[in-house]
């Protein structure tokens, strides 16, 4: 029987393409491209054994033929390369088997270059009573190194101004000479300043936080206080709301068990840990069954101020009481018995007793017409408010401001204490119009009214606070429901009591 080995050929040529297409994948190769045709025999071998008379030679032919142009295509096995290293040392060795190590003479040493190692920073951390001398020369360097950084940086001037828990990091080069400083402010600020061939020049590096807003709700049981960190509210957020409303909310007296208070607010963060606390956006406070609602808002001139859901400024001239979380120890009384002098005489002001160190606060914008001390009134502070009104703050441990000095409202001027004459810790507070002695908490009855944004405003202002607005209903509509569900469950639990 004669055998044609080229119908074997004619066969594979006479397959379907897309059959073969099917069945063969293309990969790169150091070599050149691998053709995989794992089922390319299944193909093309039915065809062979319709091919009467010629099936074993076929298939015999075939499979050497296949098995060639594979061996072929997908290059050769390490044991190939082996081989060929023994028979032919000038081969070519594929590019995925080549490393370091059979390609480099024994005994030779990797002469490949490496990037020089930057110096490292070290860290001093900015205690009380430092100053930037003392924290160079704590780092090793100098006071030249400290004018040098200082004088010739564009920024060099903020570097005098550093506070306790700020960190200061120093950069030296192999010789030991300063090349580097970086002042990180905060977590949002950072200087560097760095040496260059004409001296020091200074980058200022400022973050962004993120803004996320958060809201909580609280049910006062004792104060505001108390109320406010149990709502998970920080003490700088609990004073921010109180002073939102201390102009008509007196947080010494006013607040009673069972007021509500709601707050919706920011709270930045920096690589998704949180940063510190950011600003209120609306807070709601309910005292005695009614509601006081505030919205931060700012106004075309680009003045930020909170307001009512009326437009009506919360800020009102004076605050009704200059500081928080009090009990009223002796209020305004024209014959007081003075525990001290054991006689009858004026109390021409209002006593809050409370801890030593707490911030007393200026109760309106003014100037400081007078700050000193004297027996009776210990460290004191008096603050002109325009031509009619004026404020006094007696017993103080600690006076923040200065004689001249302008003051805004809500400004810590000094610290609750008992100086002078006084039986304890207290600030003794007085209101005068006119240079007339007048009780400070009946008073604010009779000041200024506060300001309200103009009628031109006002549609813009309702449609920002469409949404903070509906956000505290539904916070105060929540807090209802949780405090029904509490008596409810107070009021079962008392009924089941055994007798």
């Amino acid at each position: 029987m004669e055998v044609e080995i080229s119908d074997t050929f004619n066969i594979l040529a006479a397959l379907n393409t897309t059959q073969i297409s099917k069945t063969m994948s293309v990969a790169k190769h150091p070599l050149g491209y691998v053709i995989t045709c794992d089922n390319l025999l299944s193909l093309f071998l039915p065809q062979l054994f319709r091919q009467r008379n010629r099936v074993l030679i076929g298939v015999v032919v075939t499979a050497v033929a296949v098995g060639t142009l594979l061996q072929t295509l997908t290059g050769p096995t390490q044991q190939d390369i082996e081989w060929a290293s023994l028979t032919n040392p000038t081969r070519i060795i594929p590019e995925t088997l080549v490393t370091s190590s059979n390609i480099r003479p024994p005994g030779l040493r990797d002469t490949t270059p490496t990037a020089p190692k930057l110096p490292s920073w070290v860290d001093q951390e900015v205690k009380s009573g430092d100053t930037p001398s003392l924290i160079f020369k704590r780092a090793g360097f100098n006071d030249q190194d400290v004018h040098d950084v200082i004088s010739q940086s564009q920024d060099g001037k903020s570097l005098e101004k550093i506070f306790p828990g700020q960190t200061i990091a120093f950069q030296a080069d192999t010789s030991g000479s300063l090349v580097g400083v970086r002042h990180t402010k905060s977590q949002l600020e950072t200087v560097t300043y760095l040496r260059s061939d004409s001296g020091f020049e200074s980058r200022v590096e400022v973050r962004a936080p993120e803004s996320r807003e958060a809201w909580t709700t609280g049910v006062i049981t004792s104060s505001l206080f108390l109320a406010g960190k149990e709502a998970g509210l920080s003490q700088s957020m609990i004073l921010d709301m109180a002073n939102i409303f201390g102009g008509v909310v007196d947080f010494a007296l006013d607040p009673r068990r069972g007021d509500t208070l709601q707050l919706v607010f920011e709270e930045l963060y920096i690589n998704g840990e949180k940063f510190k606390d950011g600003e209120i956006i609306a807070a709601s406070f309910t005292n005695q069954g009614e509601t006081f609602n505030a919205f931060r808002y700012t106004d075309r001139n680009g003045d930020t101020n909170y307001y009512n859901e009326e437009g009506v400024s919360m800020r009102k001239s004076f605050l009704m009481a200059p500081l928080d979380f009090t009990r009223i120890s002796s209020d305004f009384n024209m014959k007081r018995f003075h525990p001290i002098y054991k006689i009858t005489r004026p109390h021409r002001g209002t006593d809050y007793s409370a801890p030593t160190g707490t911030p007393v606060y200026a109760a309106g914008d003014g100037r400081v017409e007078e700050a000193g001390y004297s027996g009776t009134m210990g460290n004191f502070v008096v603050i002109q408010h325009g031509d009619q009104y004026a404020t006094k703050y007696l017993h103080l441990q600690k006076r923040m401001v200065n004689v001249g000095q302008r003051v805004s409202q809500s400004q810590v001027i000094g610290t609750v204490g008992s100086t002078g004459a006084a039986t304890g810790p207290h600030l003794h507070y007085e209101f005068l119009v006119n240079g007339e002695h007048h009780n400070p908490r009946t008073i604010y009855k009779d000041l200024p009214k506060a300001l309200k944004l103009p009628e031109q405003e006002m549609a813009n202002f309702r449609q920002s606070i469409n949404r903070a607005n509906f956000q505290l209903a539904v916070l105060r509509s929540s807090n209802q429901v949780a405090m029904n569900d509490t008596a409810g469950s107070k009021a079962a639990s008392t009924q089941l009591e055994p007798r």
